[in-house]
């Protein structure tokens, strides 16, 4: 059996010693799910288990991923929610909701990212 690539994933569990640590060989796939096969991973230390999509636009849709995928470019292109599920071919709740959730997601993203940028000794831009 093929070995997992993990690396790009963490705990999700605020309260684990490995939390938001990522390439470390506390993450482990116990299982796979849904008709596409996605991975339940387990954490070692806080015995956490989550989908590998747990906290992303794609968690617990019942879309396929290239719907999902369509919808989201769409929005990036600029089209309005009507004009996009009229593309797309969902209901405009729809994108409103996929919108909220690739905000959400890369809102935090962002902040993990920045978290970890080095501070520019010059302070803040003027």
């Amino acid at each position: 059996m093929p070995k997992d690539d993990l690396a790009r994933f963490c705990c999700r569990n605020p309260d684990c010693d490995a939390y938001g640590r990522r390439g470390g060989d506390d993450l482990l796939v116990i299982d796979r799910f849904g008709k596409a096969g996605h991975r339940l991973l387990y954490c070692r230390i806080c015995k956490a288990r989550f989908s590998e999509f747990k906290g992303t636009p794609f968690f617990n849709s019942k879309f396929p991923h290239d719907e999902v995928v369509a919808v989201l470019e769409h929005l990036a292109e600029g089209c309005g929610v009507r004009q996009t599920a009229r593309l797309a071919g969902v209901d405009k709740d729809t994108v409103t909701r996929l919108a909220r959730l690739a905000g959400r997601h890369a809102e935090d993203s962002h902040d993990e990212l920045v978290a970890f940028s080095p501070r520019d000794p010059r302070g803040p831009a003027r």
